[in-house]
């Protein structure tokens, strides 16, 4: 933190928490210096009545358990139209129990350990509270000796008091929840504190970038994963954080735009 009041620091780019980034940017204001703060996400992965279910349920799965979940970018809150969700549900289920769950080294491994027991720990909780909210949560997947593992985890009727439903889950847990139309999907969506990325699945490309402009987020893909590309900006609103990476608008945000003005 000290060097951020160095006067050879002249602008700061941090990676992190909501809460570290909250604090960096307390320091960032006290110095006056420009500040890009890339935090969590609670990405939707918003599932219409006219979407390709099974491309849809793969990219979930893939979206969700890369990187046993510890992504900024991952799929965290499924919205499914209640048209399609069983559909959806059993195909999700199946792409989940293909995973294979192991030693990380191993070439063949979908999924290693989470990065610390305090990630394993969290998860344990959140799922704790959705039993008692009513959910029955499904675990895929066999012991393990050593390591801070967790199975694929699928929530199938989580609801939006779950605590697994309004903070970051970083790892493999997947919570899915009914929406009787594309409104209430978007509104669900969007109530959360974090804006980062999101999804929307429609085979109607019109339909699905209308959507796409009502969510709350700094980046929407459309019949796709959410992942960063440096020739796009990538960055999130609320407590997802502010500012931008990649892209022209990485490098202008730290550039001072200089006026100029001559007169003959």
């Amino acid at each position: 933190m000290e060097i951020i009041k160095e006067e050879l620091v002249d602008g700061i780019s941090f990676t992190g928490s909501a809460g570290g980034g909250s604090k960096i940017g307390e320091l960032a204001g006290k110095t006056i210096k420009p500040v890009v703060l890339e935090l969590g996400g609670s990405d939707p992965f918003i599932v219409l009545e006219d979407a390709d279910i099974e491309r849809a349920a793969q990219a979930g799965v893939k979206s969700r358990f890369l990187n046993a979940g510890q992504s900024c970018t991952a799929a965290k809150r499924f919205i499914v139209v209640k048209d399609v969700v069983v559909d959806f549900i059993e195909a999700f289920k199946l792409h989940m129990q293909e995973l294979k769950v192991g030693d990380p080294m191993d070439e063949g491994t979908d999924m290693g350990p989470l990065a610390k027991k305090e990630f394993v720990d969290s998860l344990e909780r959140v799922l704790k509270d959705a039993r008692q909210k009513g959910a029955e949560p499904q675990t895929y997947g066999g012991k393990h000796e050593k390591g801070f593992f967790f199975n694929p985890t699928i929530i199938p009727a989580a609801s939006i008091d779950m605590e697994v439903w309004n903070v970051e889950v970083f790892g493999p847990v997947a919570p899915i929840i009914t929406a009787k139309d594309e409104d209430e999907a978007v509104e669900i969506a969007n109530s959360t504190e974090f804006g980062l990325g999101a999804r929307v699945w429609s085979g109607d490309l019109d339909r699905a970038e209308r959507l796409a402009k009502r969510i709350r987020s700094g980046i929407v893909a459309v019949n796709g994963i959410t992942m960063s590309d440096p020739r796009l900006p990538f960055g999130g609103i609320k407590k997802s954080g502010i500012g931008r990476e990649l892209s022209h608008y990485g490098i202008k945000d730290f550039v001072n735009i200089k006026t100029v003005v001559i007169n003959r």
